[in-house]
């Protein structure tokens, strides 16, 4: 399997494939959507873990183009910004087993990405 991981926060998003890696996920990232978009190009990925907010294009709208283009790839919404209208929005496109606010415990991240590929541990 193999992730994608979309976040302006290069900390969290680079320490998240980090430590996928260690758990044997192979995983990237990048810190924007544009980003993804040209990563996407050229590689192809399993499931996109989108960050909500995000400057230009949002987790949303990246999950829209990135579903056009790849029907099969699945999605996980992360966000720091948990407010109420967030969290319904996510839901709506991800679905609430697809949602997850931070800080994210990986455990709970790879839990959700077993999930949205229909695996199980």
């Amino acid at each position: 399997m193999k992730i994608l991981l979309v976040d302006d926060e290069t900390e969290l998003v680079s320490t998240l494939a980090e430590r996928l890696e260690i758990r044997g996920i192979e995983a990237e990232w990048v810190s924007n959507g544009e980003d993804a978009l040209k990563k996407t190009e050229t590689q192809s990925y399993d499931l996109a873990v989108l960050d909500v907010k995000m400057p230009k294009i949002g987790g949303f709208k990246l999950k829209k183009i990135l579903h056009e283009k790849y029907p099969d790839m699945k999605f996980i919404f992360l966000t720091g910004h948990g407010s109420e209208d967030d969290f319904k929005a996510g839901t709506v496109e991800a679905g609430v087993a697809y949602y997850l606010v931070k800080p994210v415990k990986i455990e709970a991240l790879i839990e959700k990405i077993h999930a949205a590929l229909g695996e199980h541990e």
